[in-house]
């Protein structure tokens, strides 16, 4: 059933909100930040890492490890992570139904904004069946002066479906991501399951969302 959505446009994230990405992303970087000497669990390493860019880390990877990030170390992790990722990502349970039942209900305006680079939003929608909702209005953090928290991803995911941000919805699971979504003055949905991977309600609420889900299959009749 496809409901009529309150909101002009409906933006995105990308990672663990349409796939399944961030415990496959965050086992490579666990696994190389282990041979440069720092040692995290599975938790940590999503607690530290979670919906962040692993260039904007430098400052704290180089002060952990005693080693220079180096762009050849940025490569290699982005070869391994995309590697990992054809193998083994899925999209997130009943995203692909929501995404084509909101493209519906607003008339294509709908973008996907990611704080990743290009290549691995690109990979990863293609893999798991996505692409054609979004092809033409992907926009990534690595391609602005600034990635999330600030708010430029989403600024020119607005402009680019022609729509003011304050009447847009947008769509995450990381406080980072909920943070740069409301800077640029969207309604932002929380999307938090109980998997891991994805920032806590209560956290997620502090950084302004309006409301939680934890089901995709649910996003299309709150927005309406």
């Amino acid at each position: 059933m496809t409901f009529p959505s309150r909101y002009d446009a409906v933006l995105f994230d990308c990672d663990g909100v349409l796939v399944d990405s961030e415990p496959i992303t965050n086992g490579v970087l666990r696994e190389m930040l282990q041979e440069l000497g720092w040692t995290l669990t599975a938790a940590e390493c999503m607690r530290l890492f979670i919906g962040k860019a692993v260039k904007d880390e430098r400052a704290l990877i180089e002060a952990r490890t005693g080693r220079p990030l180096t762009e050849e170390w940025l490569a290699l992790f982005r070869h391994r992570r995309n590697e990992r990722l054809e193998q083994q990502l899925r999209p997130i349970e009943g995203a692909a139904e929501a995404v084509a039942a909101v493209h519906a209900a607003c008339e294509g305006r709908i973008a996907c904004a990611s704080g990743a680079d290009r290549l691995k939003v690109e990979l990863q929608l293609a893999k798991c069946g996505l692409m054609r909702w979004f092809e033409g209005r992907i926009f990534t953090g690595h391609e602005l002066p600034r990635s999330k928290p600030a708010p430029d991803v989403y600024l020119a995911a607005a402009a680019a479906v022609g729509t003011d941000p304050r009447r847009c919805a947008v769509v995450e699971d990381t406080v980072t991501g909920v943070t740069a979504g409301v800077a640029a003055g969207t309604t932002v949905f929380g999307y938090s399951p109980p998997e891991a991977g994805h920032d806590a309600p209560a956290a997620l609420l502090a950084a302004g969302a309006v409301r939680i889900f934890t089901s995709m299959r649910d996003l299309p009749a709150l927005l309406a």
